[in-house]
């Protein structure tokens, strides 16, 4: 349990400075005087709010002056090479500190000092002190260890185009949902985040999670949205596949033209066996809007709830139909859901496209067990890293090294040292940013180092 302390103190900073601490874009302040390290504090916002969200410890207190690089300065800051020049001009030198920063778990609001302005960057007393615990670190132990080694060897930041794309579209995460999960992947990737925030819930699991009921229930227009809504989310895209139709084009249940063709009809019973005239309907409907050749070389699909009775089971065989149950698209769903790109729809095509045909259920599930053992072996490696540079207190690793580590930690499969660093790339892409590269000259001096966890239910 983390222990309870009182600060009497607050150190007055420009909103905008504050915010890029807690946000975690920073970890560095420019007071106006030398803060000795280990000295705690609130951080005290310069306007007229007086709403305190945070608090911080100085780790590293430094002195600098015009003979500092200041554009890379920059680049590891908030601060263009300009406002640092001008702060230069006027005080010679800057005291830059280094601030291990703390959430509140609620707001703490506190009486306006009427001087705040002239307060700026320095300390002020509070009225009353405030109780904090070091409970809620925006950044994790060895996130903050490599950026304050990063900051004091004035080493250039390894994404700039990446910064550059979180603060174009910064502005834009408060009305639009797709920007700011971008920017949390982003901010996630570049070490800005905790893991806490990192690993929130989809909030389409709400919807997800209702495809089987209704599926087995006789509300078979909400079953089609829903289908629909499921076939988006795994990323097919198509005309046919609009979740606010009361039906779909040509009277077909759904139609995806991308990444390729599949057609397909819903099917939600609460009893009842499902006739031939649910896979009879699909070939007619289908061979009329999309013609032979077309509807010849599109994946077809049937999701239905209840048992195929014996002639509809013929005519899906025969006429090379997949048939899966609800629960099994949603459970197919819900891996996209928990682990966004998980699923790759070209493999399930590889899976659709092969015997045997009619009932399904066995080779999607086979391939959704694939996809589970692959999330468990990336998991397994993540842990590994941060395994190894807690143990051996180095900031990163090469493939040899963490080859080696692998074998005797219990490993879910064999691997050649070639195929980990495969995987080594995918986790440290920007697309995922479980963990972050070094470039090395060649594949083996690569190093690598930990950024979050992959949890795995």
């Amino acid at each position: 349990m983390n222990q309870q302390f009182s600060i009497p103190t607050a150190l007055c900073l420009p909103v905008p400075d504050i915010e890029a601490l807690i946000q975690g874009r920073t970890i560095a302040a420019l007071p106006k005087m030398f803060i000795r390290p280990g000295q705690k504090f609130v951080l005290y916002p310069a306007d007229s709010s007086a709403s305190i969200k945070a608090w911080a410890k100085c780790e590293l207190c430094q002195i600098l002056d015009e003979t500092k690089p200041l554009d890379i300065l920059s680049k590891l800051t908030i601060w263009t090479p300009k406002i640092l020049e001008g702060l230069l001009q006027k005080q010679q030198y800057l005291f830059l500190a280094y601030l291990r920063v703390y959430q509140l778990p609620q707001l703490q609001e506190i009486s306006a000092n009427p001087n705040i302005q002239e307060k700026l960057g320095k300390f002020v007393s509070l009225l009353n002190s405030l109780t904090v615990s070091e409970a809620n670190p925006v950044l994790n132990d060895r996130t903050f260890a490599q950026r304050k080694h990063q900051l004091e060897k004035l080493e250039p930041p390894l994404h700039p185009e990446l910064e550059e794309l979180q603060s174009a579209i910064a502005s834009l995460t408060i009305s639009q949902p797709a920007a700011k999960q971008l920017d949390d992947d982003i901010k996630a990737f570049l070490g800005w985040s905790s893991n806490k925030l990192t690993n929130s819930l989809d909030l389409d699991l709400l919807w997800i999670q209702k495809i089987a009921e209704v599926g087995n229930s006789s509300d078979g227009h909400t079953f089609e949205k829903l289908v629909r809504r499921g076939l988006l989310k795994l990323g097919f895209t198509g005309s046919g596949l609009n979740p606010d139709a009361t039906g779909g084009a040509g009277g077909m249940d759904f139609y995806a033209e991308q990444p390729y063709p599949i057609v397909g009809e819903c099917k939600a019973t609460k009893t009842e066996k499902v006739t031939d005239g649910t896979p009879a309907q699909l070939l007619k409907i289908g061979m009329n809007h999309l013609g032979k050749f077309q509807y010849d070389n599109s994946i077809k699909l049937i999701v239905a709830a209840g048992e195929l009775n014996f002639y509809a089971l013929r005519t899906a065989t025969e006429n090379q139909m997949n048939v899966i149950s609800p629960e099994t698209l949603q459970k197919l769903v819900e891996l996209q859901a928990h682990y966004k790109n998980s699923i790759n729809l070209l493999e399930v095509k590889e899976y659709l496209q092969q015997a045997p045909f009619g009932l399904a259920e066995a080779k999607i599930n086979t391939y959704i067990d694939k996809v589970r053992q692959s999330l468990k072996l990336r998991s397994h490696i993540i842990q590994l890293v941060k395994n190894y540079l807690e143990n051996s207190g180095a900031e990163s690793a090469g493939v040899d090294a963490l080859h080696g580590a692998y074998f005797g930690s219990y490993p879910p499969q064999p691997l050649k040292t070639v195929e980990m660093h495969e995987i080594l790339i995918e986790l440290s892409s920007p697309l995922t940013g479980y963990l972050g590269r070094i470039k090395g000259s060649d594949w083996k001096s690569d190093r690598f180092y930990f950024l979050r966890d992959l949890p795995i239910n």
